[in-house]
């Protein structure tokens, strides 16, 4: 081979070799330009998740930070709640124990001012024992009649106690039993006196024959008229009633005298003066036999010794007097068998209790003479014809007008609401009854929340039902009061009536 061409070659290969360095250079240079960019994106990358980490801590420990505060301020509120509950606790068992030593200062003052007394009483049952035993000393010296009679009464003074302690016992089972006992007696009683009540009412009228009658009681210038009215001491109503004659008079037996001796001039036909006068003068001691035959019978009946002839008189004065319908007299004669029979239940005196019952009205007999309620007046009327005080006093006591001073005269007020309160004892026309029955039922009515109310049993009972939703039970017991203070102040009635107020929720379903 030539030189040139080695040095061809060899120039060849050196340039060969310098484009391989430069071709590396190149490569080289670019791998780090390419490497660098890498690595910046990666610082980059790196940076922007370090800040992401750096703000998302942030954020936790914010969260964290908030978290812990709101569990604090929990915690303290709680924790001062019950401190202030604690401190509430302490202050009210202050305030106890405050109160409790106060308390105990009480009593110990108590304790000390007994403690003076059981001193006191030590030395005095000290003097006392001193004294029993000078008196047993004594006793000793003296005859065993002397020492027996010491003994008894020593031995009666320590019974004291025990007896009355007895009594009270006694007195509480009395009162447990007394209402059932009672209603045992009144329901015996009633159901063995079972006597037909005669109802009759005072009639103040006279038929008469024909309108021209009329005329001839009139008389020329009513001088007729005018006798018989001065004759008998009644009012003598002519109207343009056919055929009817009214007598009017508060007196019932003067009224009684009039209608009698009317009736007969009537029959008669002979009217004047003259006559007039005889007809009543003989009328007069006809209806003067009735009354005291009547008294007589009464006390009779009943069995009654020692009644004075004018308590007689007057008590058959009742033959003529009616209240509501019923016979004065036949509801005295009543009212004494029934008070009878409840004293012997009772272990009273029959004889005293008929007493009672056939006088307590007697003072309707007069009560048109004497001002002052009946009760007052028969009372006085029945001490001065020589009745015990015990009488005077269940008869002034019967209507509650005084106090009452023994058994008798609670019988007496029983007796009386018994017979005339019962139904039938009294009677009334029906135009005052029905009158009576829809005035309790609209005074029942007109209260709030009732429904509907009826009248039953002969007006002696009002049955009111009420809206449930609008009445409560406690206010039914009310509603039942004031419908009864309200039938009290206006409406006059005999007896009572009793207020039954219903209320009633009823539940209704169907199964289909």
């Amino acid at each position: 081979m030539s030189a040139a061409t080695i040095l061809a070659a060899t120039a060849s290969g050196v340039a060969l070799a310098g484009a391989g360095y430069a071709l590396r250079s190149w490569i080289s240079r670019k791998s780090v330009r390419l490497a660098r960019h890498n690595i910046d994106v990666m610082l980059d990358n790196a940076r922007r998740e370090a800040e992401a980490i750096h703000r998302e801590g942030q954020l936790k420990a914010k969260d964290e930070i908030l978290r812990a505060r709101d569990q604090f301020e929990q915690d303290t509120r709680a924790r001062r709640q019950e401190l202030k509950e604690a401190e509430e606790r302490l202050d009210q068992r202050a305030r106890t124990l405050d109160r409790k030593l106060e308390s105990l200062e009480q009593r110990f003052e108590q304790l000390e001012q007994q403690k003076l007394l059981l001193t006191l009483s030590r030395a005095e049952l000290d003097a006392l024992k001193k004294q029993h035993q000078q008196r047993l000393q004594e006793i000793a010296g003296l005859q065993p009649e002397a020492a027996r009679a010491e003994y008894m009464a020593g031995l009666e003074s320590e019974l004291k106690s025990e007896a009355a302690a007895r009594v009270r016992r006694s007195q509480q089972e009395a009162h447990e039993t007394a209402e059932r006992e009672a209603r045992k007696i009144i329901a015996l009683a009633i159901e063995r006196y079972a006597a037909e009540q005669i109802n009759e009412m005072t009639t103040c009228s006279v038929a008469l024959p024909g309108d021209d009658m009329k005329g001839r009681i009139i008389g020329k210038e009513g001088r007729n008229i005018r006798a018989i009215e001065a004759a008998t001491g009644v009012n003598i109503l002519i109207d343009d009633t056919p055929e009817v004659v009214v007598i009017s008079g508060f007196d019932p037996l003067r009224r009684e005298i009039a209608r009698q001796s009317l009736e007969q001039l009537i029959h008669d036909g002979r009217i004047h003066p003259g006559r007039i006068e005889e007809v009543v003068h003989k009328v007069q001691a006809d209806v003067d036999e009735i009354v005291r035959a009547a008294g007589e019978h009464a006390v009779y009946e009943l069995g009654l010794p020692g009644v004075e002839l004018p308590v007689q008189n007057m008590i058959g004065r009742l033959k003529f007097r009616h209240s509501y319908g019923q016979n004065v007299l036949k509801h005295s004669i009543e009212m004494g068998h029934l008070m009878g029979m409840m004293a012997s239940e009772l272990g009273l005196d029959p004889v005293v209790a008929r007493r009672i019952g056939l006088l307590h009205d007697i003072g309707k007999a007069m009560d048109h003479d004497i001002e002052g309620s009946h009760a007052l007046i028969g009372a006085d009327f029945i001490k001065k014809h020589g009745e015990t005080p015990l009488v005077v006093n269940a008869v002034a006591a019967h209507h509650n007008e005084v106090e009452a001073e023994s058994i008798y005269a609670i019988l007496a007020r029983a007796g009386d609401a018994m017979t005339a309160a019962r139904p039938g004892a009294r009677a009334e026309n029906t135009e005052i009854y029905l009158k009576r029955l829809e005035k309790l039922e609209q005074i029942a009515g007109s209260f709030r929340g009732v429904d509907k109310c009826f009248a039953i049993q002969a007006g002696r009972e009002v049955r009111v039902f009420v809206e449930p939703r609008s009445i409560d039970d406690h206010e039914a017991m009310l509603l039942a009061r004031n419908i009864s203070r309200q039938i009290e102040r206006d409406l006059q009635y005999p007896g009572q009536i009793k207020v039954t107020v219903v209320r009633e929720t009823r539940c209704v379903e169907y199964a289909k």
